[in-house]
């Protein structure tokens, strides 16, 4: 804990409530993080109180702290310019530094009789055009694909003229995604006229291009000329059904950006895609290394990167969260580039579509950097979404009670993290306290004794979950809610509800159930969870069913109670455990006689 936290807090309480700009510094003076404020007081006062309620990167920040400075401004928007000029000039420690993606992508189009549109890293060829650089890979080869698509390119490797009626047609002559270039019925001027649409498309858009080939194709017509005007009414038609059902181009006539996130524990992924002029023309992708406040990390965000590009900022940008400063932000990125800048979150249309599209990419960066599949990212970001938590859960822990009369009642704890199994992590409990069938108590002894445990400082039993999920519905949740009043702590906590064929149906709250069979992603991790918990707890109580089994079967004997029998399982754990042993080996682990092991032995030889 930061030792200079009561001279801070006493600074703070000093401040006014203007808005303004505070600048956090460590021990060397070093400016570590700059933040802005509509109220300094309220701001800067909120780091330094309820420190358990902070998370990673703010914790981490405050313990670094040794001083701070402030500025006061006139305005909530001059706070935000003044503190977007401080990060520049000063790269604080504890600000968002983006880590991009960025490299040079191009798009070739050879020189030869009959050219090829090409994706490529560099533009080294001499005999060859470019379009481009690209800063992503990705949109230099989507717009390859395209439009070798549309235009029904060769994506063979044969030369022409060269291989003029050598081989037949391949298949995708056929199903038409060629134009059959190798029949030789195709002229070098015509097929020269085609890579000039199709570059044209590129560098355009599709509306333009469409217009264009519609001029074509009834001009062609009217020329009696019916087979080229077919060929030019199956692009425009190729182009048409392209744009139906796809992110790559839009109908929208404006330029616009689309935000989305992925986060994973304590790394988040951006992905920014820019459409001009109707079509994406760049995605970029970025990492923030500190997980903290949704809305304000998109915010953050926006401010570095835009204040960076003002001559890129387009008419409209949309988010996938909600962000508190949206209209100030929207008033700023207006003054840095001299037209009116709106901020928004679609909610659905085309705007949704394209948010869906920013997210994926971000998913799947985040996916390659943390080693984890887009589904268990996506599942846990839209389990945090659908339960109101305040963070995505690193940590899930998840319980089963599982019975066999009052012999063998036992409960089973597993642990999720980052979406996977931790086994390291999974714990078992035998019922001691509860006397008859009683799932409720059973769960609050199970909770409460893994709970103390932390509590009493076993390191085993760190760190406290994230989210606690158990087998059951309301009635659990409300007997658990109870341990969790009782010992202080505000740990989120949910039931798993099965349907009559035991598959999990929905999730449990004090207030009523969550259904989450519409979520494919979020349905598969929970059942997942359920039947992994409901695994580990019944193979459990069924060892300890065969242990009892063979406790009351050694009871028989004359002269072994039940505390003997059970010093004897728990030495040779199972049948053929007792059966191995030796007389003097039963006769130490008992406790007993030389004789009576011996009696022991024979009878596990004879029964057993």
């Amino acid at each position: 804990m930061n030792a200079r936290l009561g001279f801070l807090r006493d600074k703070s309480n000093k401040l006014s409530l203007s808005p303004g700009v505070y600048l956090m510094k460590d021990k060397s003076g070093k400016i570590i993080y700059v933040g802005k404020a509509k109220a300094l007081k309220n701001r800067v006062t909120s780091y330094f109180h309820a420190l358990e309620s902070h998370n990673a990167k703010t914790a981490k920040l405050v313990d670094n702290i040794y001083d701070f400075d402030f500025i006061v401004t006139n305005s909530e928007l001059d706070a935000l310019v003044l503190e977007c000029s401080l990060i520049k000039q000063h790269n604080p420690k504890y600000n968002i530094l983006l880590k991009d993606d960025k490299g040079y992508n191009y798009i070739k189009i050879t020189r030869e009789d009959y050219p090829r549109i090409t994706y490529a890293l560099n533009c080294k060829d001499e005999n060859a055009d470019y379009l481009g650089p690209y800063t992503g890979g990705y949109t230099a080869k989507q717009a390859v694909e395209e439009t070798n698509r549309i235009f029904m390119l060769p994506a063979c490797h044969k030369s022409f003229p060269r291989d003029f009626g050598k081989e037949r047609p391949c298949l995708n002559y056929h199903i038409k995604r060629c134009m059959g270039v190798c029949r030789g019925k195709i002229s070098k001027d015509e097929y020269a006229s085609i890579i000039r649409s199709a570059v044209d498309y590129m560098r355009s858009g599709s509306k333009i291009s469409v217009e264009q080939m519609t001029e074509e194709m009834n001009a062609a017509a009217e020329n009696l000329e019916f087979e080229k005007a077919a060929r030019l009414r199956d692009r425009i038609r190729a182009i048409e059904k392209m744009k139906d059902g796809q992110s790559i181009m839009s109908d929208k006539e404006y330029d616009f950006d689309v935000v989305g996130l992925a986060q994973n524990a304590e790394l988040a992924s951006i992905a920014v895609i820019k459409y001009r002029g109707g079509r994406i023309t760049e995605k970029e992708n970025f990492f923030i290394g500190d997980e903290y406040e949704a809305g304000q990390m998109r915010s953050d965000f926006c401010v570095e990167y835009y204040s960076k590009r003002p001559d890129e900022i387009p008419k409209q940008i949309y988010v996938d969260t909600e962000m508190e400063d949206a209209q100030l932000l929207g008033e700023y990125f207006s003054g840095l580039c001299g037209h009116k800048v709106n901020i928004s979150v679609p909610k659905r249309g085309e705007g949704y579509s394209r948010i869906l599209l920013a997210k994926q990419n971000a998913s799947e960066y985040l996916a390659l950097k943390v080693g984890r599949t887009v589904k268990e990212i996506n599942a846990l970001e839209e389990l945090a979404r659908l339960l109101g938590l305040k963070k995505i859960p690193t940590v899930i822990e998840s319980y089963d009670i599982s019975n066999i009369g009052e012999d063998a009642r036992v409960g089973g704890m597993i642990v999720y993290r980052n979406g996977r199994p931790y086994k390291a992590g999974y714990r078992k409990f035998a019922i001691k306290y509860v006397q008859g069938q009683n799932d409720y108590a059973c769960m609050q002894e199970v909770l409460e004794r893994r709970l103390r445990r932390y509590l009493d400082g076993d390191e085993s039993f760190k760190p406290l979950p994230d989210l606690i999920l158990l087998d059951g519905g309301k009635g659990h949740v409300s007997a658990v809610k109870q341990v969790l009043d009782e010992l202080g702590l505000d740990i989120p906590l949910f039931g798993l509800v099965k349907d009559d064929k035991h598959r999990t149906r929905a999730i449990a709250a004090e207030g009523g159930e969550i259904e989450i069979k519409s979520n494919k992603r979020l349905f598969s991790m929970l059942t997942g969870i359920q039947d992994e918990v409901h695994r580990f707890s019944i193979t459990f109580q069924r060892q300890k069913h065969k242990q009892k089994t063979y406790e009351l079967e050694l009871t028989k004997i004359k002269g072994i109670g039940e505390a003997k029998a059970l010093s004897l399982i728990k030495e040779f754990k199972t049948k053929a455990g007792l059966k191995q042993a030796s007389p003097e080996q039963i006769a130490a682990a008992a406790k007993i006689s030389t004789e009576k092991a011996r009696e022991v032995y024979d009878y596990i030889q004879d029964n057993f």
